[in-house]
């Protein structure tokens, strides 16, 4: 070797070669996966059934416990529902259309993520509580908001209404626009032109931001437990009904309801993985 490549800074051994360095990197991974998600959900799974799986249905299906999670699945669809139209439309405004302050529209729609959902439902009682003039006019007219189950769906329309509008604008954007434009100039109106055109392509997104949503909202806390009033059988929800049965030491109980909960939430995600597959893996003809 001549005296100048001695003093040359040698290249650093590559990674591949060292085993020991790509197992490192496995076994944190695993490791870090297995203390923060797997253990948790063992220890709330062995709480669940220890008793068998007898004890674990007759804690599903008390009166109480069945109503909160009716109530639960029914007013996350309701809210999953009108966020799957309003924003689809907001994702589209914020695509195509130009107006002064759309750059403030855009970031106001992520405030839901970064807003405490306590906060959320305390904003709610304050603007529709009944001892306040939008609500007790609202009361007046037979419309009761806060402490019911409308209540609910509008704080969870808060809570998750950037899930759709994230999910639709990429697909938005990556949308050309010439056959939109070609049927236009053939005399299709927007809305037609729209519904043949547009709705089929971003149709994967909106159903990945609806489940999202719905996963979302089934696991909601901070804002229904200020709005609902908690009433069993009435506004009480699934996740509100877990924190009643740990404050009264039904550990079993809390886990039942949980382990229904992670095993809806669980399925959603498996689904919305599914269709990101398939949308990147496009089926091959034979």
């Amino acid at each position: 070797m001549s005296q100048t490549n001695m003093y040359l800074p040698q290249p650093a051994a590559d990674s591949r070669s060292l085993p020991w360095g790509r197992w490192g990197l496995r076994v944190s991974a695993v490791s870090y996966l297995g203390i923060m998600i797997v253990l948790p959900v063992s220890a709330i799974l062995q709480s669940a059934l220890r008793d068998g799986p007898a004890a674990f249905w007759t804690e599903i299906t008390d009166p109480v416990a069945f109503a909160a999670l009716k109530l639960t699945l029914g007013t996350a669809a309701a809210a999953t529902l009108i966020n799957a139209i309003m924003g689809t439309l907001t994702a589209y405004v914020l695509v195509r259309c130009e107006f002064r302050g759309r750059q403030l529209l855009n970031a106001l729609v992520d405030m839901p993520f970064a807003m405490p959902t306590l906060v959320t439902g305390v904003m709610l009682v304050v603007l529709y509580g009944p001892q306040r003039a939008l609500g007790a006019l609202l009361e007046s007219n037979g419309v009761k908001l806060i402490f019911a189950p409308p209540g609910i769906i509008l704080a969870l329309l808060l809570v998750t209404y950037p899930f759709v509008v994230r999910a639709v604008q990429p697909a938005l954007m990556e949308l050309e626009t010439n056959q939109e434009e070609a049927a236009l100039t053939i005399g299709a109106g927007r809305w037609v032109a729209f519904y043949r055109i547009v709705l089929p392509t971003i149709a994967p997104a909106i159903v990945t931001g609806s489940l999202l949503n719905f996963g979302r909202a089934i696991g909601e806390f901070g804002a229904i437990i200020v709005v609902a009033g908690n009433i069993p059988g009435r506004t009480l929800t699934a996740a509100v009904h877990v924190f009643g049965q740990i404050e009264s030491q039904n550990q079993r109980g809390a886990a039942a309801m949980s382990i229904l909960l992670l095993a809806l939430s669980f399925a959603l995600l498996l689904a919305v993985d599914w269709m990101q597959h398939r949308k990147k893996v496009p089926d091959v003809e034979v």
